[in-house]
């Protein structure tokens, strides 16, 4: 049996549904630890670039540093004991490097070591979630282009208020994915900065090649340099995870789009279908709307840990005595469940079934009430702008308290068809002829960044 989890992060049962393998691992107690070491050897060489250590010393370091060869209990049992990981690792390093040993670690602070491994982390797990948001983005590119004209509902508070095209529709959701592409790049050069800054920030331990040793790192590990220490300086890590919660946050409401559209009363959209998912215990005819399911939740988690992270930013003196280890909680959560956000929406909209007869029919529902605006436009210049709201008004009650359509209506009103024959209102009265600037506004999103086609 696996080792028990407690959360749906590393969950045997969850864990795959909130998150994925590549972003799990990323984030892994055993990718941290390689992490460490991997900042302790990259430190150990600027230094040594610097002639602060020797260079056969850094060459040792580099060489022997082995994450294989380290004793993981010794060093569960000692980071419980210390309160931080460093220490005992930085214990079990000197052993290894034997008599270069004593450069390991030289003029670092364990906060040094622990942020810029969780940079690299960042950075990592940032590339991930710019590839997913490039295929999602790609496939909503693809499904805004496919249905640019089809016509549907538009609902405002939940009752159909004016006809959109399901393009429209999905060229929003889009547009909000290619902002946040847009915001990932932007955030990079923040975010992607080393920490190196010794005990109180001020690389005193170091006298004079204090900075050049920073830069050194720095460019060893392929980060940028910090123009101040950012110890207790948390609004790098507090972006990144509110980015997260931003992009999680329009999965969320596609999600929620989605979820009801596919309900039975609307039946517009589904899932793909796979069998068994979605499937009910009790309901045979079930087929429940799982993926976007996830994506809500995952959203809702991601924006309390992107709350956490702004309480964390609030920090006292020099280091601080408790919201650092906040991060720890929220920045790998956050990753894994915005990792399986994506993954879930790339599925469900990858393989969407959308039903544009069905669309159509929703759209008749009203029996033509949807586009009352329409003919009041249509109408107002023969009669006024008032005079024609309250002839297309009356109308509409004639529908609501009599039955029929608003076509049938307006063809017994004289002051309509004074001005419109039959045909003239049949046209007026088709949803499909109201759909605005709708088509343009797909193409206006489709134009604006780059797409693979």
């Amino acid at each position: 049996m696996p080792a028990p989890a407690a959360t749906v992060i590393d969950s045997l049962l969850f864990r795959d549904a909130f998150g994925t393998p590549a972003m799990r691992a990323i984030f892994s107690d055993h990718a941290l630890i390689q992490r460490y070491i991997e900042v302790e050897v990259a430190l150990a060489k600027a230094e040594a670039a610097c002639g602060v250590i020797p260079a056969e010393a850094a060459d040792e370091i580099a060489a022997r540093c082995s994450f294989e060869a380290l004793d993981f209990d010794l060093l569960r049992h000692e980071t419980d004991n210390v309160g931080y990981p460093i220490l005992p690792l930085v214990h079990q390093l000197v052993k290894q490097c034997g008599e270069a040993g004593r450069f390991v670690h030289w003029g670092a602070t364990t906060q040094d070591i622990m942020d810029t491994a969780n940079v690299l982390q960042i950075r990592a797990g940032l590339e991930l979630v710019s590839a997913d948001i490039d295929a999602l983005r790609t496939i909503l590119a693809d499904l805004s282009r496919r249905h640019r004209d089809t016509p549907m509902a538009g609902r405002t508070h939940l009752q159909q208020a004016l006809p959109v095209t399901f393009g429209y529709k999905t060229a929003i959701w889009l547009a909000a994915l290619d902002r946040h592409a847009e915001r990932l790049a932007q955030a990079r050069p923040r975010v992607l900065v080393g920490s190196f800054a010794g005990a109180a920030g001020t690389l005193a331990s170091l006298g004079e090649s204090g900075l050049a040793v920073q830069e050194a790192l720095c460019r060893e590990l392929g980060l940028g340099v910090p123009v101040s220490t950012w110890h207790v300086a948390r609004d790098g890590f507090a972006e990144v995870v509110n980015l997260l919660a931003l992009i999680t946050g329009s999965l969320g409401k596609i999600a929620l789009d989605v979820m009801i559209m596919a309900s039975t009363e609307f039946a517009e959209v589904y899932e793909p279908f796979v069998t068994g998912r979605g499937a009910s215990s009790t309901m045979p005819q079930k087929r429940n709307p799982i993926s976007s399911e996830l994506m809500l939740a995952a959203s809702k988690g991601v924006r309390q840990q992107a709350g956490l992270m702004l309480d964390a930013m609030v920090q006292d003196f020099e280091r601080a005595t408790g919201p650092w280890h906040a991060e720890w909680m929220a920045i790998p959560e956050s990753f894994v469940l915005t990792a399986g956000a994506l993954h879930q929406a790339k599925f469900a909209l990858g393989g969407l079934i959308v039903d544009e007869a069905q669309m159509r029919r929703n759209l008749g529902l009203s029996r033509g009430l949807i586009v009352a605006e329409a003919v009041m436009m249509a109408l107002a210049p023969h009669t006024g702008r008032q005079a024609a709201h309250d002839l297309v008004y009356a109308a509409c009650r004639v529908v609501n308290e009599h039955g029929g359509t608003l076509a049938e209506a307006l063809a017994a009103v004289p002051e309509v068809t004074a001005h419109f024959d039959r045909a003239a209102i049949d046209r007026l009265t088709d949803p499909a002829n109201y759909l605005g600037a709708a088509p343009q506004m797909v193409d206006r999103v489709l134009a604006s960044a780059p797409r693979d086609r």
